[in-house]
């Protein structure tokens, strides 16, 4: 696939939001109590298979889950297999231009420690989250 075909491909928004989600261990429902009132499980769902989100919501999404609007808007797993792919030896990565061109570009920073780093915040994340819902479960069974 070319650089320029990737650039046209179609970028599934819901996916990629679903897909953070999962990574973060967060489930459909913690989702919607953090989105507010208007939302539930199922408006998750149907999110999660719109092609393109509104950018207000898109923004939301973004903020609860602690990621950058653009990863959710850019994401395209293909892409993301293909830089793993061409990665070798000496944390250098080989990248091939449209004219046959090759440039070799050093890694500055070991993703070990990337890796590490995400997952320390995808634990705490997680935490937080468990701590939310378990004051709404109070909270409910106070009601009750």
């Amino acid at each position: 696939m070319s650089y320029t075909d990737m650039q046209n491909k179609k970028i599934h928004q819901g996916r990629n939001i679903k897909r953070f989600r999962e990574m973060l261990g967060i489930k459909q429902e913690a989702l919607a109590f953090e989105l507010g009132d208007d939302w539930n499980q199922k408006k998750i769902s149907l999110l999660e298979q719109k092609e393109t989100v509104e950018s207000d919501i898109l923004v939301q999404v973004a903020q609860i889950l602690k990621v950058p609007a653009e990863a959710i808007e850019n994401f395209d797993e293909e892409s993301a297999i293909n830089i793993i792919a061409n990665t070798f030896h000496d944390s250098a990565v080989a990248n091939t231009f449209s004219d046959g061109g090759q440039a070799n570009f050093h890694c500055t920073f070991n993703p070990l420690d990337k890796m590490v780093e995400l997952y320390e915040r995808m634990l705490q994340q997680q935490k937080e989250m468990i701590e939310k819902l378990e004051v709404l479960i109070k909270n409910n069974q106070n009601k009750i």
